[in-house]
């Protein structure tokens, strides 16, 4: 076991989920949000389970450092209450047909995606014409999703967890229609060292989309609600195509 990987299976050990329930996580996407969220859930005690899209062979130094197994696309939701999209909104029509096929009942889909279309991804008429991002995800899933950690630093994720009640602690926003996955996100985040406000529904989720005024703000309660409140509804040009 490398020295990193030692750090973070005593911290899982040192710090067990605070409801006692470890559940099975698939995560799709291995950038900087994927890897890092299967850093602190492995660390966490979670069962991860870890896809890219050049295969399993290629995440053999993230599963040495972190004890998560890496497995194909196809089969990372297998079991799994949970399953974090994290990839570039242009790689989504590519996921294979039936891939959440097998997850456990009551699964949470947790969208991590954003729209670049100068950047990245091109143009997107759905979305240019107003349909939000996350929305536009899940018609191509065929499943509802969760949109959370869109506007998150990935080194956040490792450095600034706060315990609850300190006064440093994040607040990240998490949007989504499904009120129990909601709640399950929630409390995932919750564990994971920040604070959440409900963001609305799905429809309601172009308020944390990049240039936002809650895109990428590392804020408290009160702070994120109030950026999500004056977020404008209209596209920044910089981020239309």
């Amino acid at each position: 076991m490398t020295p990193r990987a030692r750090k973070f299976t005593e911290r899982a050990n040192a710090a067990p989920s605070p409801e006692g329930q470890l559940m099975k996580i698939g995560i799709i996407g291995a950038g900087n949000i994927g890897g890092n969220l299967t850093r602190r859930l492995t660390a966490l005690g979670h069962e991860v389970f870890v896809a890219n899209s050049r295969g399993p062979h290629t995440l053999s130094a993230l599963a040495e450092e972190t004890g998560a197994t890496p497995v194909t696309v196809a089969e990372a939701a297998k079991g799994a209450q949970v399953v974090v999209v994290t990839i570039p909104l242009k790689r989504v029509p590519e996921l294979p047909k039936g891939f959440l096929d097998g997850a456990a009942d009551g699964l949470a889909v947790i969208d991590t995606g954003n729209y670049y279309p100068k950047e990245r991804d091109g143009r997107i008429d759905a979305i240019e014409d107003g349909l939000t991002e996350s929305r536009w995800t899940e018609q191509h899933i065929g499943h509802p999703v969760i949109k959370a950690f869109n506007g998150t630093y990935a080194q956040d994720l490792l450095e600034r967890p706060r315990p609850q009640g300190d006064p440093e602690r994040i607040a990240l926003p998490v949007a989504g229609d499904d009120a129990a996955a909601k709640q399950l996100v929630r409390e995932l985040v919750d564990e994971l060292g920040f604070d959440t406000v409900d963001a609305g529904g799905i429809d309601d989720s172009w308020r944390q989309q990049p240039a936002t005024p809650v895109y990428g703000l590392r804020g408290n309660v009160a702070e994120v609600t109030e950026a999500l409140a004056a977020a404008p509804r209209e596209r920044p040009a910089a981020h239309s195509f």
